[in-house]
């Protein structure tokens, strides 16, 4: 029981100690305990009046608050009715101000129209205009200026009507001339240098030998992340040399539309490199049929010289085919004519190799290259048949790989066969050459020996 009533006593401790709560009570017998409770139910009867005592308090100067409230509500109402009437009073004034303006104005209103509706359209033909690079602000002045008329509340003056007049006329007097001006170039790198542009029209900006845009949004030059082809990029240094007389140059009629098209357009590198692996083994082959050809070339010139020099000689020079074939005949003069002839076929039969060695090589890379390129064509169309599966046909740009791919490649195997075949005609014909000389020398020599024998 003792345990019971001391843990009722602690509990009830525990209640009445709020700013107690948290220390620990020192009991350590009954009657302390109590003395703690009777000591924590005077502190909180205290505190109890205490709060009892600030909330009558603020009872009276809640309804003091409620009081100035409900008056300054009232004092509200009737001031917004008063303003009302004052608003639907201004509302029939300015109706009936607006009705006398109006009838003031007259054909002023339309002249209010046309002026907006003219300064828009400059407006848009500034902003779209290479000539601002020149002429930087016009648009922003015109921007304004139809803002205004577009209030009808103020008459445009003179001066503004005159500018407005001005600034259209300088737009067509412009679109006539080569200019010089010097403005900011930002480069690719992201610095920016001050150089001499040259404008042609409203078409082209030069800069250095080189074209440059004008970046309409943000109103400023840059160069161009690759010129177009060299023969339109020629033209430039001259014009910018130029003080007068016509000068050759390749000009966009579409105001930078063909000039980024042009642009975009493969180099001879970049189209040699959509052809992937196989163009790259269609142009090693190439290279070797040209140097074949070349060394084919070169050796039969020499050798047909030897041998058209050797026809005006009867001393065999061994340093040519037909002098070999001589000095066979020579070696064999006492025998009988067929053995003789076996012999000289023997000898032009030997220098065969030697005058068609590599030929029928050149041959075979022209008869390679063009199924090299159909092999190219096949890998091309499959890739662009995966890259439809995957993504569809949506977007060409997925597809552009592989139809490059294919159609580079067929334009490579035909450029290295077209020329293969006419040099391997050319060194055939001159092997022919040779070896027809070699022959009918040698059928000469027989009759010649067939002759004397017969004598």
């Amino acid at each position: 029981m003792k345990k019971i009533t001391l843990a009722l006593i602690t509990l009830a401790l525990t209640f009445s100690l709020g700013a107690r709560a948290e220390e620990e009570i020192p009991a350590k017998s009954l009657g302390e305990l109590l003395q703690l409770v009777k000591e924590g139910k005077l502190i909180n009867k205290k505190a109890n009046d205490q709060r009892e005592k600030e909330f009558l308090a603020d009872k009276s100067k809640q309804q003091k608050a409620l009081d100035d409230a409900r008056k300054m509500q009232r004092d509200e109402e009737a001031r917004s009715d008063r303003l009302e009437s004052k608003f639907e009073a201004n509302e029939q004034a300015l109706a009936s101000l607006t009705e006398v303006l109006a009838k003031r104005l007259g054909s002023l209103r339309e002249l209010f129209g046309v002026l907006q509706q003219v300064s828009g359209d400059t407006q848009g033909v500034f902003e779209g205009s290479i000539v601002s690079a020149e002429f930087p602000g016009r648009g922003e002045w015109l921007g304004e200026f139809a803002q205004s008329m577009g209030k009808s509340s103020k008459l445009a003056t003179i001066e503004e009507i005159e500018r407005l007049w001005f600034e259209l006329q300088r737009e067509m007097t412009e679109s006539a001339k080569v200019s010089r001006f010097t403005a900011k170039v930002n480069k690719l790198d992201g610095e920016v240098v001050e150089q001499e542009i040259v404008r042609v029209g409203t078409f082209n900006l030069v800069s250095n030998g080189e074209y440059v845009s004008y970046d309409i949004e943000n109103g400023i030059i840059k160069e161009l992340a690759r010129q177009p082809a060299t023969r339109f990029v020629d033209s430039t240094a001259e014009l910018e040399a130029a003080t007068s007389g016509f000068v050759p140059f390749g000009l966009d009629p579409t105001r930078g539309q063909l000039l980024a098209l042009q642009v975009q357009v493969p180099t001879l590198e970049e189209r040699v490199h959509q052809g992937g692996t196989p163009g790259y083994v269609i142009i090693a082959l190439g290279i070797v049929a040209l140097l074949l050809a070349a060394e084919r070339f070169t050796t039969l010139n020499i050798v047909g010289a030897r041998v058209r020099a050797q026809m005006q000689s009867a001393t065999a020079n061994l340093n040519n085919p037909l002098g070999r074939v001589l000095a066979v005949y020579h070696e064999n003069r006492d025998i009988d004519a067929e053995t003789l002839q076996l012999k000289l076929d023997e000898a032009i039969l030997k220098e065969q190799p030697a005058l068609q060695a590599r030929i029928a090589f050149i041959k075979i890379i022209s008869m390679v290259a063009p199924l090299l390129g159909l092999l190219g064509t096949v890998i091309g169309m499959i890739v662009t048949f995966q890259a439809i599966t995957l993504f569809g046909t949506g977007d060409p740009k997925t597809m552009a790989g592989g139809i490059s791919q294919a159609l580079i490649t067929t334009v490579l195997g035909l450029v290295v066969a077209i020329p293969t075949v006419l040099l391997h005609s050319i060194v055939q014909s001159r092997s022919t050459g040779v070896m027809h000389i070699l022959t009918e020398q040698s059928a000469g020599l027989i009759a010649e020996h067939a002759e004397k024998a017969g004598k």
